[in-house]
């Protein structure tokens, strides 16, 4: 699954229904060790599969499931990407909710960092920015839908709680953009290391989504 073919595919239209089926083949492959490929535990509390890396373009299968793997963020769930998201629902659900985000003082609810990351390390590091958060406007997406999103605008994605769910995920980078994420105030600079998944747990996440999206 080629970023380019998936981004021509998911922005001209109707989706085709052979896509669910083509990403049930990487799902079956990935579980069976034919792919090398890593999943990673997302510090938003998700499983990535990275199926494409190329310059500023990627691809990846995001998974949400109690019967996976996660970790907590350090700050919140509440960021914006450096990067411009097309994102298709495989199975489940997906509630993406917009931040309205305000310069504010003494009021302050969060703190804007700035993630840095090298490999696996993620620098998180306050820009000095205090800003008042609230909800904004949200959709909600279902198997079969797309969503898109530009970078540099604040959202989270909300899983309805234990509703498994699955996306493939399109980033292509944007010059002038940084990945950003809101936080406590008076939280400090801090590191984490992205937790890579072993290959026994790698081809049970596979091996878990492909099951879902073989009901659909």
């Amino acid at each position: 699954m080629k970023y380019q073919e998936l981004y021509d595919e998911l922005t001209s239209g109707p989706v085709s229904r052979a896509l669910p089926r083509r990403a049930l083949r990487l799902l079956r492959d990935i579980a069976a060790g034919a792919f090398a490929i890593t999943a990673v535990r997302h510090p938003l509390g998700f499983v990535c599969l990275p199926v494409e890396r190329s310059g500023e373009h990627g691809v990846c299968v995001h998974l949400w499931s109690a019967d996976l793997p996660s970790v907590a963020t350090t700050t919140s769930e509440i960021h914006c990407h450096s990067w411009d998201l097309i994102s298709y629902v495989l199975y489940g659900q997906v509630r993406n909710e917009l931040a309205a985000v305000a310069d504010s003082g003494a009021r302050a609810t969060h703190q804007v960092f700035e993630v840095v990351s090298e490999g696996d390390v993620d620098s998180i590091r306050p820009t000095g920015r205090i800003v008042t958060y609230t909800p904004g406007a949200s959709a909600v997406y279902g198997a079969g839908q797309v969503y898109t999103l530009r970078a540099g605008v604040f959202h989270r994605s909300v899983i309805p709680e234990g509703t498994d769910t699955a996306t493939i995920a399109l980033g292509s980078g944007r010059k002038g953009t940084a990945d950003l994420s809101l936080g406590p105030v008076g939280t400090r600079s801090h590191r984490v290391v992205r937790r890579h998944c072993d290959d026994e747990e790698t081809a049970r996440a596979a091996r878990l989504a492909a099951e879902h999206l073989a009901r659909i």
